[in-house]
């Protein structure tokens, strides 16, 4: 029996027209998407009222985004909903690779004793999107209107009218801010006038649900070039309740309207389990389609208008990057609009907001982009080098990193105009960095096992590191002073390693001080949405409330730029290699690729010896398709 989700459905929402008398709406939100909702309840979390609109009558139907990491369960718990996600999903740890029939990469995740969460959880976008509603209609503070589809918008010096269709005809709204998280076709972006910017891959993919009662593992699998389906690629998921996640990548020559029937779909399936040596019965749920693109707007803030997650930016599928960066745009956005709605900050703070977000599209696209130049290799240069390097992996492990899907990791902030400065040298947790939760304990007349992201709370935290009576006393006026300035953002001091006084949370957390590369006397500022502020010796934390009112950090240097990767000398030489030989096919006449590529290694086996020359060719021979005959004969030569 299949136990596919099927999301109820909800009536239309009746509501009037807002009249020229009334106050306008604090906040709108268009799209009850996952990061439109996320974004609402950030905002009630900090006392502002917020009405939702959305065009269907439920939540979307489908997977879709089914791969949650572990930064995105850090927020849901921050907003309120984690417990209930995490009694539906289905964690993973790694997956594996496949060129043909052979493995050519096996990878884990990071998954460590101090730990709070999986680095990955399997649960469709559905149901996770009904999680949220729920805690939404739970919210007095927030309105959900269903059926509602934006029809036109006004713009005002102060204020957004938002036109909108309803089952009872036309609607008129009023809002002081309007945040667009309507998808990636996004209504409020052409009503707007915005397109978005970049780049789209040649790649189109089939994306299938089935429900199929196997033992595989839940884990990543992918194939390229299965015999099951010669020249595609094919990816599988497992989800909770025995659904199963197939992708499949379309050769530019097939028809995307007729491979996406249910019966090219289901044949193409059947080739693939069958190969498995599935004797199980399978049913298909669900099917969609779609393709690969790295596009965003120039910026995320026009006026009284704020865009989020698809809706501002698109990346590659690759990853699962997705719905993860649009969960990072819902927790920066609420708590900075907040700062200017409460009045606590100026609009630059939302300047900040675009600026910090659109960066990290950019990181995220770094990373999406390479994975996708193997997944879906555009050109003849990157097809030809994807291929050569899956070849030679099946015998040459070395060459598997290339094939790293590169999962979704939180993005940085460094770059941000938020960001403070550090001295020259100083390393570890860096402001802009993100902090990730762990595992400590709180001390105290009653002990008790906890995290930090459940000490700090779903607002700003004040991180001492060994501090004196003197300190800790001068950390817990620090705090109520910020918490003065930032009422009624959220504001907690926490004490690890020193004096306890009354006011701060102690933490028995030894090893907590060199994860973060704090030395004492150092207090590590973290934001609502986990980035690291500043860290600052105690007597200067007078300073950040001017900082955030004003959108701008104190000058001093610069955070040293982040790496993207954290590749070895080794890894980034054949990354290299690989990126720049793909651009130079891509350059190289039709006509002229073997000679091109006879010059190369001509040019490049004369820096080499003999016998390092002779094994490079017989390698590159092996990899070849019908290689014992080819090897043999190089052996014969070489002897």
């Amino acid at each position: 029996m299949s136990t596919y989700y099927q999301p109820r459905k909800y009536p239309a929402s009746t509501f009037d027209s807002m009249q020229p008398a009334d106050d306008a709406l604090p906040v709108v939100v268009v799209g009850a998407g996952p990061v439109g909702m996320a974004t609402a309840i950030g905002l009630a979390q900090r006392g502002i009222p917020v009405t939702i609109i959305e065009a269907g009558d439920q939540v979307s139907f489908g997977s879709r985004a089914i791969c949650i990491s572990r930064h995105s369960l850090e927020a849901a718990a921050r907003l309120g909903y984690g417990d209930e996600l995490d009694e539906i999903v289905l964690p993973w740890v790694g997956g594996r690779s496949f060129y043909r029939d052979k493995q050519v990469l096996h990878f884990r995740m990071p998954l460590r004793d101090f730990d709070v969460r999986p680095p990955m959880i399997n649960v469709s976008q559905s149901e996770y999107e009904q999680i949220v509603v729920d805690a939404i209609e739970r919210n007095p503070l927030i309105t959900l209107h269903w059926s509602a589809s934006i029809a036109g918008i006004l713009r005002g010096d102060d204020e957004v009218t938002l036109e909108i269709d309803t089952a009872d005809g036309k609607r008129h709204l009023r809002a002081r801010w309007v945040v667009a998280a309507d998808g990636g076709r996004s209504r409020m972006r052409e009503l707007a006038g915005l397109r978005l910017e970049g780049t789209n891959y040649e790649g189109r993919y089939v994306i299938a649900d089935i429900h199929w009662e196997s033992e595989l593992p839940a884990e990543r699998m992918v194939w390229f070039d299965p015999p099951s389906n010669p020249g595609s690629t094919i990816i599988m998921h497992k989800q909770p309740g025995n659904i199963w996640r197939i992708d499949y990548q379309l050769d530019p020559s097939e028809d995307a309207e007729i491979e996406t029937r249910e019966d090219a779909i289901r044949a193409r399936i059947t080739k693939h389990l069958d190969w498995l040596q599935n004797d199980l019965p399978w049913t298909l749920e669900w099917h969609g389609f779609y393709s690969a693109r790295a596009l965003a707007l120039r910026d995320f803030t026009h006026d009284r208008i704020l865009f989020a997650g698809d809706a501002a930016h698109l990346v590659p599928i690759f990853g699962v990057r997705g719905l993860n960066s649009g969960m990072e745009d819902a927790e920066t956005l609420a708590w900075q609009l907040a700062a200017v709605i409460h009045g606590n900050a100026e609009p630059a703070l939302l300047d900040a907001y675009s600026a910090e977000r659109h960066h990290a599209w950019e990181q995220n696209v770094a990373n999406a982009g390479k994975s996708t130049l193997i997944m879906s290799p555009g050109s003849h240069g990157h097809r030809t080098t994807r291929d050569a390097v899956l070849a030679l992996a099946v015998d040459r492990p070395e060459f598997g990193h290339l094939i790293n899907p590169r999962q979704s990791s939180a993005t940085h902030a460094r770059l941000s105009p938020l960001t403070w400065p550090v001295a020259a040298g100083l390393t570890g947790v860096l402001p802009g960095d993100p902090v990730e939760d762990r595992r400590v304990r709180v001390a105290g007349d009653s002990p008790a096992e906890s995290s930090l992201n459940a000490v700090r709370g779903n607002g700003f935290a004040l991180l001492g590191i060994g501090l004196d009576a003197t300190g800790s006393a001068a950390l817990a006026a620090a705090a109520a002073a910020l918490g003065a300035a930032l009422a009624p953002e959220s504001v907690r001091a926490v004490l690890v390693d020193g004096a306890p006084v009354d006011g701060v949370t102690t933490l028995d957390a030894p090893d907590l001080a060199d994860a973060l590369g704090a030395t004492p006397g150092e207090v590590f500022v973290i934001r609502p949405d986990s980035l690291l502020l500043c860290r600052v010796p105690v007597g200067e934390l007078s300073g950040v409330a001017d900082a955030l009112r004003t959108g701008s950090a104190p000058d001093g240097p610069a955070v040293p730029a982040r790496p993207a990767e954290a590749l070895t000398a080794d890894e980034q030489r054949r990354e290299n290699v690989w990126l720049g030989l793909s651009a130079a096919l891509d350059q190289a006449g039709e006509s002229d690729r073997e000679g091109f590529l006879a010059r190369l290694a001509l040019l490049l086996g004369s820096q080499v010896g003999h016998r390092e020359f002779e094994e490079a060719v017989a390698a590159a021979a092996a990899a070849a398709p019908g290689a014992s005959s080819v090897v043999e004969e190089v052996e014969h030569v070489a002897g």
